[in-house]
């Protein structure tokens, strides 16, 4: 009955619930430095990274994200499945922050929470965007819209940092911040590139670009400016992540150094390019990877890092309720990459679970129905020797270990470090960490 209710209705009344907590735990955020990360992906991490280089510096901080909330180091887990809580969960955690003494706070903020007057009232002093990529079509219904929710998070903020190497940055900047700054990997001389495309002139401009890149199978390394960087996490996208999170430090006055003392001190971060350690000599990662764009960016890393004779082992499903047109194309993205491609179970919610996997499986076989034998073009997959379908993600992740040998990767994305599964409306007890250490004790 509640997919009836048009969504204009429902966001009327979150908007009278904002106005109600606001009023009813009295305007917390107006207390604190409020630091608010948008984007498709990244911004778990970012938040992780952000709130460390606070800390390092001496401030006290509160953090709420999708896995976990912390006030002055004092951490639990989000089990709630949402990125942004209601309007009444986010200001009483604002409260509860503000009358621990916290300073500032991070929050990771989704574009539903924006678009839906979750997050009225909370006083964003900098607003800070990872990428703009396919995600939540089913919501939003096209990339503009999608878009448009983001930005609203950059309203009368005075701190905006944007990602050079997005697209369209552009439309970040020009929202009315008096300080804007630009981060990337590529761009070279980003001012001069967007300085026509919109209007900073009037206002202050900075960018932090990384330099002297090192990509590992265990750390990454760069530079800004003559300050080096070592993350102990892979993958060129986890320096744009530490780039944001830099950005936030230099807009708060805090030097390079000790950005560089409390980035070096994270040493994973739950879910995300997670290592599980085994005996068996293989590479298991558990990341939350649920976008085209984020799985791609995901196996680049992995195809770059792996050694010569180790092969890649994918398993993988897609949420169910959520935009159906990224399935093939997450299917593809990932057939281009892995040796071994394994669909599965991710959280089917009310859809049929079967349906989900085959409209993946279409995009790993190629052009015909994922219930056909593909043609001989070599880069297709073909099922039953290179490629499987498989209801049950703990059978799925017991045939990506079964197959495996060591030096091989295995990839278990879409679900991070969640605790439990929604299937239908029960929310059973996971978690793929977990699961993997449990099918790894059964193989002898």
């Amino acid at each position: 009955m509640k997919r009836l209710v048009p969504q204009k209705l429902k966001n009327i009344y979150h908007l009278f619930q904002a106005i109600l907590a606001n009023i009813r735990y009295g305007f917390p955020t107006r207390k604190m430095k409020t630091i608010g990360i948008t984007g498709t992906d990244g911004k778990t991490t970012t938040c992780q990274m952000v709130a460390k280089i606070l800390e390092e510096a001496g401030k006290k901080v509160a953090m709420a994200s999708t896995i976990n909330f912390r006030i002055n180091g004092e951490e639990e887990k989000n089990l709630s499945h949402f990125t942004t809580l209601s309007a009444f969960a986010v200001q009483k955690f604002a409260r509860r922050a503000v009358d621990a003494g916290c300073e500032y706070l991070v929050l990771e903020t989704s574009s539903h929470s924006l678009d839906q007057y979750r997050v009225w009232g909370v006083d964003y002093k900098t607003a800070v965007i990872t990428n703009v990529t396919r995600e939540h079509l089913d919501y939003h219904q096209t990339m503009e819209k999608y878009r448009q929710a983001k930005a609203r998070l950059f309203k009368k903020v005075q701190v905006a940092i944007v990602n050079l190497d997005m697209e369209k940055p552009e439309e970040y900047f020009d929202r009315g911040a008096g300080n804007i700054l630009g981060y990337g990997l590529k761009i070279q001389n980003p001012k001069l590139q967007i300085s026509n495309k919109c209007k900073i002139q009037n206002q202050k401009f900075k960018t932090v670009i990384a330099q002297n890149i090192e990509l590992g199978i265990d750390k990454s390394a760069f530079s800004v400016g003559d300050q080096k960087f070592i993350l102990n996490l892979i993958g060129d996208f986890n320096i744009e992540n530490a780039l944001a999170a830099i950005s936030v430090g230099v807009s708060e006055n805090i030097d390079l150094a000790t950005c560089a003392r409390a980035l070096e001190k994270i040493t994973g971060v739950p879910g995300r390019m997670e290592y599980v350690p085994n005996g068996r000599g293989l590479n298991i990662l558990v990341d939350f990877a649920l976008t085209p764009i984020a799985l791609e960016k995901l196996y680049s890393v992995l195809l770059k890092i792996k050694k010569p004779e180790a092969r890649i082992i994918a398993v993988f499903g897609s949420c169910g309720e959520r935009d159906r047109g990224k399935r093939p194309i997450m299917g593809a993205v990932v057939s281009k990459y892995a040796d071994f491609v394994i669909v599965t179970d991710d959280e089917p919610y009310h859809e049929n679970p079967v349906q989900i996997i085959n409209e993946i499986f279409y995009g790993v076989i190629g052009q015909r129905m994922a219930d056909e034998i593909p043609n001989q073009d070599p880069n297709k997959k073909i099922e039953g020797e290179n490629c499987w379908r498989i209801t049950g993600r703990r059978e799925a992740i017991r045939k990506a270990l079964e197959i495996a040998k060591p030096e091989d990767i295995i990839a278990v994305t879409g679900m991070g470090a969640e605790e439990s599964m929604i299937v239908g409306d029960e929310k059973i007890p996971w978690n793929d960490r977990q699961v993997i250490l449990e099918e790894l004790k059964k193989i002898k």
